[in-house]
């Protein structure tokens, strides 16, 4: 069925589901050691994503897609955590808006792993978003009223730079691999990854919390499902506007939940980083049309 929807619409979807995630994600960090939390939104998750690939008709899986798949759950391990850290100590709608930045560094992460020339456009880019950075972090508490918000901004960009990274790696294997396999390697790897570190340092959960453990695998599992069939059907750029909608997502969830009304200067940084973010996409566009006219 989800093929007869629009790429945009599928990618939307994935985006709601992405912000309940970590809605939940932060719900449960407050009373879970969070190796747990990212352990468990692993390990459920391959369930559901199992399901997804049985569903499908078990696609064969081959020593190629575990090697690289091996390799990319490394960096989608150390991207999960460090951003489900943030999300214990910062707003919701902060920590989301200064993930943005991520599609800002792709040009300089493609750049060494694909031999991508960066163009002036992208640092031009990159620059702008950098400073919306700066601006959403005005007005923000001070140490003593929050003494972990720094650290906390710090593990968001540090996550987005690894984000980076796990979406270069993604376009090549979602067009290869297809959406149940990239969505079964994506919960499967990490899992084996965060469990031993899990398993040492964390207490297990409350019996009260197995509910919401169960919830967050389920979102996990149906958020990356979706993430890969959209792009396996849709160049980034296109889909790149679709992402800000998370902070209207963010917003809502974070102020019905844990009561939160983010700062105006989150939402004027969030301008200027969206802003950025468009711009890159509407430069890379241009390139890509112009590519395409240019006789070979």
């Amino acid at each position: 069925m989800l093929g007869r929807f629009p790429p945009a619409l599928v990618l939307t979807l994935a985006i709601f589901a992405g912000a309940s995630m970590d809605a939940t994600i932060k719900w449960l960090g407050e009373s879970n050691h969070i190796l747990l939390v990212g352990f468990a939104r692993y390990a459920i998750g391959t369930v559901f994503a199992y399901g997804i690939w049985v569903h499908a008709g078990r696609p064969i899986i081959t020593a190629e897609m575990w090697r690289a798949h091996s390799a990319r759950g490394f960096v989608v391990a150390a991207t999960a955590m460090t951003f489900f850290w943030a999300l214990t100590v910062l707003p919701l709608a902060e920590a989301v808006t200064l993930s943005f930045i991520y599609p800002l560094i792709v040009p300089f992460v493609a750049w060494p792993m694909l031999g991508e020339r960066v163009r002036a456009s992208s640092l031009i880019a990159a620059l702008l978003g950098f400073a919306g950075v700066i601006l959403a972090m005005q007005g923000a508490p001070s140490s003593e009223e929050s003494p972990q918000h720094a650290l906390g901004v710090i593990a968001v960009l540090a996550s987005a730079c690894l984000f980076s990274v796990a979406m270069v790696l993604l376009r090549a294997r979602a067009q290869t691999d297809g959406a149940p396999i990239v969505g079964l390697m994506t919960s499967f790897i990490p899992a084996l990854i965060v469990a031993a570190p899990a398993i040492a340092f964390s207490p297990p959960p409350l019996m009260s919390d197995w509910p919401f453990f169960i919830l967050l695998g389920a979102l996990a599992a149906v958020f990356m499902y979706l993430m890969a069939r959209a792009y396996a059907k849709a160049e980034a750029q296109q889909l790149a506007p679709v992402h800000y909608t998370e902070l209207i997502w963010a917003t809502a969830i974070g102020f019905i939940i844990f009561q939160e009304v983010p700062r105006m200067e989150i939402y004027l940084g969030a301008a200027l980083i969206i802003a950025a973010c468009l711009l890159a996409a509407y430069n890379q566009r241009r390139i890509n049309l112009a590519a395409k006219e240019t006789p070979s």
